[in-house]
């Protein structure tokens, strides 16, 4: 099972936290903070998967005793692309290496939803990128991976938002920040 899924910048800044498992936030915060310091500090060349913090290793045992052994949060899977940590806190039950699919299709759909992402697209469209992670991930399970699935039933949903399009008039326009278009219209 996934227990949260987080996206932090190069600052530590999160730009989503989604937790599929009831935690007190000042748990959650403590938790962002923790995990942002361990995987930041890493080399590039380190291995992408890490222990879980004992912060919530031990407020989900003592929580819920009954829960069986492998139903606790026990790693953290993470890739870095660009400005952004994706992260994804799971069971011993999920696969690592299954985890990190998951985390290229996430990138993947939210590039093919906003035509070449960038940090900008997550922070003022962010139902879009609710919506992609609904898509993909509902209640801490995994129900869709193809990637052509996600972008179409995310565009169904209405959910993807129109880039602003500078017209000259003297507005103040995002286009063009790291995406290449309209800022060199030739060779």
């Amino acid at each position: 099972m996934i227990n949260a899924v987080l996206v932090f910048n190069n600052a530590g800044q999160p730009r989503l936290t989604k937790f599929y498992t009831q935690l007190e936030t000042s748990v959650q915060q403590r938790l962002i903070s923790e995990i942002f310091t361990l995987v930041s500090n890493r080399p590039n060349s380190a291995c992408n998967f890490l222990p879980l913090p004992p912060l919530l290793a031990s407020s989900s045992k003592s929580s819920a005793p009954t829960t069986p052994h492998n139903d606790t949060p026990s790693l953290v899977t993470y890739r870095h692309y660009a400005t952004l940590y994706f992260i994804i806190i799971s069971t011993s039950t999920e696969s690592p290496l299954a985890l990190l699919d998951l985390i290229q299709v996430f990138v993947q759909a939210l590039d093919g939803l906003f035509e070449n992402v960038c940090e900008l697209d997550l922070i003022f469209n962010f139902e879009t990128l609710h919506a992609t992670l609904g898509e993909m991930i509902v209640g801490g399970v995994v129900v869709e991976t193809q990637l052509d699935k996600v972008v179409e039933g995310v565009k169904a949903q209405g959910r993807v938002a129109k880039r602003p399009v500078n017209e000259g008039k003297g507005g103040l326009s995002l286009g063009g920040f790291g995406r290449g278009d309209g800022v060199w219209a030739g060779r």
